[in-house]
């Protein structure tokens, strides 16, 4: 498996090599322990009733599940009792454990079940069943094959809303080719646009095909759920991580079927649009977005360039553009001769937007993130304190909220069971008395 971008697995999760017949694994609870102040919000989150099934692994399908419970919903994520979620062990690990898991799956439930055994196939229609939404990111043919066709699924819970995320969507000739978010990034056209003018195309540095396919199914979901309000109905929402790479692309086919144009890498610059670039200072760089007409105007009365300001050739983007390197070079200029600081504060003084180029380590130090709650602290079961990104969007009244740390493998085996066969018992009609 290509571990670059991975949004979902070419083949259904490996069964376990030994366990119980019935497919579940051992139940765990040691792993997750709830950080301070992070239990239930005073409020209910907007999503507060609504039950989430979790199917997949590794970053698209996850990230969606993550975004529903971060705001209420009850997720319970099934994973192969073999290991997990694989992200589980990506990237750095602390204790055995990616620290990434703690961003990615808190607020949910782990169920460890090996999707290939009839007995936990059982259990997942017996949990669709009774759910709002199901999420999975198979490649298109891994759920009919687990024999839990999402058709048959709404068939026997029509209220069902799955949210279905591949490389290349459910229909379609590409549909059964295996599908990574790095490549979804390329045929989306971001790739092409990514690097400097003549060199390879770079990544962005995230997995960002397989985040922007995950909002855009969180985006569906939510129409879906508003919509079953008026019909009573759920539907399935199919998300394509190229189309939702593609969707993001801007004026790129516009511009293409009127004028032929095939935009190209521009590094630094925005293609277009200037003057708005990343300038060198005596120690880094600078990124300063002066293309508003009033906001170039202050900008070079700031830098001491009131000829350029004044010249009316200047005064729109369509002139600046003609002679963007001569603007750049007039800014470069003066960048070059000043610390980042002293850049950014000259220029808040002239209320021309500017920033720092930001490493995790200024994130971290940030006072702005830290008013804004960006940087939630975790407390993991060893009483360490781990940084985690905040939760967004902002909303004033329900806000999102850190309710459990991301689970152990199977930790929540024995509740979610007990609770099924509970409500399943309560549904049974009474029998004649003995």
């Amino acid at each position: 498996m290509n571990t670059d971008n991975a949004a979902a697995p070419d083949e259904p999760p490996a069964p376990a090599p030994s366990g119980p017949p019935s497919g579940l694994s051992p139940s765990s609870r040691d792993e997750a322990v709830p950080s301070p102040g992070s239990g239930p919000s005073e409020v209910d989150g907007p999503l507060s009733g609504l039950r989430v099934l979790e199917l997949g692994q590794l970053i698209a399908g996850p990230f969606a599940a993550k975004t529903l419970a971060d705001f209420g919903a009850d997720v319970v994520k099934v994973e192969p009792p073999d290991g997990g979620d694989p992200l589980r062990r990506w990237r750095l690990l602390k204790d055995g454990t990616s620290v990434w898991w703690q961003v990615q799956s808190r607020n949910k439930r782990s169920l460890a079940l090996d999707l290939k055994d009839a007995a936990a196939q059982d259990i997942v229609r017996r949990l669709a069943l009774e759910a709002d939404v199901l999420i999975e990111n198979f490649r298109p043919g891994a759920m009919e094959g687990f024999n839990l066709d999402p058709a048959a699924l709404c068939a026997a819970n029509p209220r069902l809303i799955v949210l279905r995320i591949s490389g290349y969507g459910q229909t379609g000739p590409y549909r059964d080719k295996p599908g990574f978010g790095v490549v979804a990034e390329a045929m989306g056209g971001l790739r092409h646009l990514s690097g400097e003018p003549g060199r390879t195309p770079v990544r962005v540095g995230v997995s960002i095909g397989d985040t922007l396919a995950a909002l855009h199914g969180v985006i569906g979901v939510l129409m879906a759920l508003h919509e079953r309000q008026k019909s009573g109905r759920g539907q399935v929402v199919d998300v394509a991580l190229y189309e939702a790479v593609f969707n993001c692309m801007e004026s790129l086919l516009p511009e293409y079927s009127a004028f032929g144009a095939v935009r190209g890498p521009a590094g630094s610059a925005l293609p277009g649009i200037a003057p708005s670039n990343a300038y060198a200072c005596r120690d880094g760089y600078a990124l300063v977005a002066g293309n508003g007409d009033s906001i170039f105007k202050r900008l070079m009365k700031a830098i001491g360039r009131d000829d350029l300001g004044a010249d009316p050739a200047l005064a729109d983007n369509t002139g600046r553009v003609a002679r963007v390197a001569e603007i750049d070079a007039a800014i470069g200029a003066w960048t070059a001769a000043r610390t980042v600081d002293e850049v950014l504060a000259a220029l808040d003084v002239a209320a021309v937007p500017a920033g720092r180029i930001y490493t995790v380590a200024d994130i971290a130090r940030d006072p702005h993130y830290a008013a804004r709650g960006m940087l939630m602290p975790v407390r993991l079961a060893d009483g360490s304190t781990l940084l985690t990104p905040g939760i967004v969007p902002k909303l004033s009244r329900t806000p999102g909220s850190h309710r459990r740390n991301a689970p152990a493998l199977g930790q929540d085996n024995e509740a979610v069971l007990a609770a099924l066969a509970a409500r399943a018992g309560r549904r049974q009609p009474e029998g004649p008395e003995r």
